[in-house]
């Protein structure tokens, strides 16, 4: 029998993904802005927190501008064509999104882009962006729509950095296993929108943005990095974060130069709390990690599994990460289950890439995974997911990973060496022979990764 047709494996796999899909539906990027915004006698109310509808904003502005970038764009553009009648918007929405999801919004522009790494198309849609801000005037309301990617998505490095120099520097930060938080750190002293840049060129114009957070602990200013937010980063602090990861040597001189000069004070900071351009701003949250994970708690307790938050910050180092639950897992079992149990996680790790393989982190980890509870003897039938909510793990076509206990029987069978293939970061090839790679083509959200251990107390023969 093929060991994906076990009875076992294959229920506990169906059921894994099962979850897993909970939790990106859970991230429903035209559900979450459509339920924040409305109309009510003529004037438009928009909601400042998806759970007090007593939390508003109402106002009757003499135009209505709307401008939308991430991965969620296009969905989240959707509710807002939904919610407001075209007639009230002044001119045509401005929508950037990565190439895979780009989807046609009656008389909206929407502008193809690349992510990770950023591209011209997107550099063109950024500038066109900071233009038709820099038009709009007092009593107007510009409409942001947020999401993951965005960062990426409109790149608009400051006057004497080119793009292929901030790419570099994105793409180096990348490999040398920096966080989100410091990545942006960075993009944000670079560039002419992040970093609450879109906010002041805005000003004095009213704004509002619906955010959808793909970042931990849903810290705004790092969301995007935070364009229409402030930013408590300094110029020395990205200074200090290229230096942390050993890269300054490598990065263009160029990109040097900048950060310095502002380091030592001559060029302007980013906007901070308190700066008068955010006197007119405000945001709505509109969906987070947080809030799938708490949809998987729920999915897999309706499942019959005993369901128990294994992390609601899950960082660090992939391979890392993987072998820290397989010891969670073996410690739970020795203390004894009587029931199934799902542990389930949300966040984002990293990877430290020294080889010259395919991968994202997801699957990465699953694959860690796999050895990892081979090399500590986990018993019992278990099988792990992780995956990344937008459908997309790294540069490839893979969602993620799910894995199970015949994982590494598959790859032997297949001649595969997962030891080597781990090394040389090429997991999307290892899980590909082992039938492990999850594929679910472009979601249209983003809100980080999601991980799914199922445990049953004994492997059935």
């Amino acid at each position: 029998m093929n060991p994906l047709e076990h009875p076992d494996i294959a229920s506990a796999r169906k059921n894994a993904l099962h979850i897993f899909k909970a939790g990106v539906d859970a991230a429903d990027p035209y559900r979450a802005v459509r339920q924040c915004l409305s109309i009510d006698n003529g004037q438009i109310e928009i909601r400042l927190n998806p759970d007090n509808y007593q939390s508003k904003r109402i106002g009757n502005w003499s135009k209505i501008h709307l401008l939308a970038f991430g991965k969620a764009a296009c969905a989240m553009t959707k509710a807002v064509q939904d919610a407001i009648p075209e007639t009230l918007f002044t001119d045509r929405g401005l929508v950037v999104t990565n190439y895979e999801n780009v989807i046609p919004l009656g008389a909206n522009e929407v502008i193809g882009a690349s992510h990770p790494l950023p591209d011209a198309a997107g550099l063109a849609a950024a500038k066109k962006m900071a233009a038709r801000v820099r038009n709009v005037h007092a009593n107007e309301l510009i409409l942001v729509l947020i999401s993951g990617g965005g960062s990426a998505l409109i790149p608009f490095p400051v006057d004497t950095i080119t793009l292929q120099e901030k790419i570099a520097t994105t793409n180096l930060l990348l490999v040398s296993g920096a966080t989100i938080n410091q990545i942006n750190c960075v993009r944000k002293h670079l560039s002419q929108l992040k970093g609450g840049g879109l906010a002041r060129l805005a000003a004095p114009a009213d704004l509002h943005a619906f955010i959808l957070s793909d970042v931990l602990g849903d810290d705004l200013s790092a969301i995007a990095s935070g364009p229409t937010v402030p930013d408590d980063t300094s110029f020395a602090d990205a200074v200090e974060v290229i230096k942390s990861r050993g890269i300054w040597a490598s990065i263009p001189a160029a990109v040097r130069h900048h950060l310095e000069q502002g380091r030592l004070g001559l060029l302007p900071e980013t906007p901070k709390s308190g700066d008068q351009v955010f006197a007119t701003t405000s945001h709505t949250l509109v969906g987070s990690n947080a809030i799938s994970v708490t949809a998987m708690l729920e999915a897999s307790a309706a499942l019959g599994y005993q369901s128990q938050l294994y992390s609601a910050k899950l960082c660090g180092i992939a391979r890392e990460e993987a072998e820290k639950w397989v010891v969670h897992a073996k410690q739970l079992l020795a203390n004894g289950i009587s029931k199934p149990v799902a542990l389930l996680a949300g966040g984002e790790t990293t990877v430290n890439v020294t080889g010259h393989g395919q991968g994202g982190r997801n699957q990465e980890m699953a694959l860690a995974f796999a050895m990892a509870a081979e090399r500590h003897g986990l018993t019992a039938n278990w099988t792990f997911l992780s995956g990344g909510t937008d459908g997309r793990d790294g540069p490839t076509d893979a969602t993620g990973g799910l894995v199970d206990p015949d994982t590494l029987k598959r790859l032997a069978n297949s001649t595969i060496m997962p030891q080597q293939m781990l090394a040389n970061n090429d997991a999307y090839n290892a899980l590909k022979h082992s039938q492990d790679l999850i594929m679910t083509g472009a979601t249209g959200t983003n809100v980080a990764d999601l991980q799914v251990l199922l445990i049953q107390p004994t492997l059935s023969k």
